[in-house]
């Protein structure tokens, strides 16, 4: 298991169509994907699970990644979260 901090640095953070996208790129791997909230755990392969969330520009979160390619999951996932999601 890896995991990162990561901070949501969009302007509409992680909503509609950010949520999407990251949805996109998590279900790529096989390993299971979480980010953290708090004390809360969502699925990254979960839209529903990512917009109750409510990640708003500057929230924190971590991000999980378990399984055969954890490494490369957690590295792309959170490079995108870091390049703002492509906004």
């Amino acid at each position: 298991m890896v995991e990162k901090k990561v901070c949501i640095n969009n302007e509409i953070g992680l909503h509609a169509r950010a949520a999407s996208k990251f949805l996109n790129e998590a279900v790529k791997y096989q390993s299971n994907v979480e980010l953290i909230k708090g004390n809360k755990k969502y699925s990254a392969k979960s839209i529903i699970s990512i917009l109750s969330i409510s990640a708003h520009k500057g929230t924190e979160l971590i991000l999980r990644c378990e399984g055969e390619d954890e490494v490369v999951a957690l590295e792309n996932l959170s490079e995108l979260i870091e390049n703002g999601l492509d906004y």
